[in-house]
């Protein structure tokens, strides 16, 4: 069976990463889901940027928790993108969308957004962080949730289980057969992240996993095709 691709923080392998030009080419490129991360600004704006500051991806520098939405605004995110919020995303592309929390108040904050724009059956919150996905279960009972590992994905099947997520994401080069079993013992899908390389995608179908988070369109067309 075909893979689930999933374009990670849009296709940041040839876009710059978190931005609307970066999630429009993994729509055009026929992504199955777009992966994308989120902050809270000073002033509570759901902010998309994967770092909790700005320095790496964008001309400006410090935490995004102490600017506000407009100062953000005013910093190029790559190539004169702007950073974009999440509402944004959602009117740019037609994909499903996987939004990462990194905190509860993020959790509280996408949830209301969630519910605001009807988004239920369109959006999976995922998370490294376990109080973050407990707190989007309480407030969206019906949501789709996935647990993210990276050294903790020996772990993943019995957190993901407690939490009620029905999906794992798990670095792959801490994934193991093992660890693929016991997730299957327990019934829950595993995709992998990042799948960059043609080795990579051996290595997933040979564990027999569900899908990929991938930074690049031709690892989508390779995955996207039956083993």
């Amino acid at each position: 069976m075909p893979l689930l691709t999933v374009g990670h923080r849009g296709v940041m392998g040839v876009e710059p990463e978190n931005t609307l030009r970066s999630f429009v080419r993994a729509d055009r490129e026929g992504f199955d889901v777009i992966e994308l991360d989120l902050h809270l600004s000073r002033d509570g704006a759901l902010v998309v940027m994967h770092d909790a500051d700005v320095d790496r991806t964008t001309d400006g520098s410090g935490p995004v928790a102490e600017k506000t939405l407009a100062e953000l605004r005013e910093l190029d995110a790559g190539l004169g993108e702007r950073v974009p919020v999440f509402e944004e995303v959602v009117e740019a592309v037609s994909a499903p969308l996987q939004a990462e929390i990194k905190d509860r108040a993020a959790a509280r904050v996408l949830a209301e957004a969630v519910e605001r724009l009807g988004l239920h059956r369109r959006v999976t919150v995922i998370s490294f962080h376990d109080d973050a996905l407990r707190e989007t279960r309480k407030l969206l009972p019906d949501i789709p949730i996935a647990l993210v590992t990276g050294r903790s994905t020996p772990t993943a099947p019995e957190r993901a289980v407690e939490l009620g997520a029905p999906m794992v994401s798990c670095e792959l080069r801490r994934l193991d057969a093992e660890v693929v079993g016991r997730c299957r013992a327990a019934g829950l899908k595993v995709i992998s992240w990042t799948v960059n390389t043609d080795q990579d995608l051996a290595r997933v179908r040979e564990l027999g996993l569900d899908g990929v988070v991938t930074d690049l369109p031709a690892v989508r067309r390779a995955a996207g095709q039956a083993a």
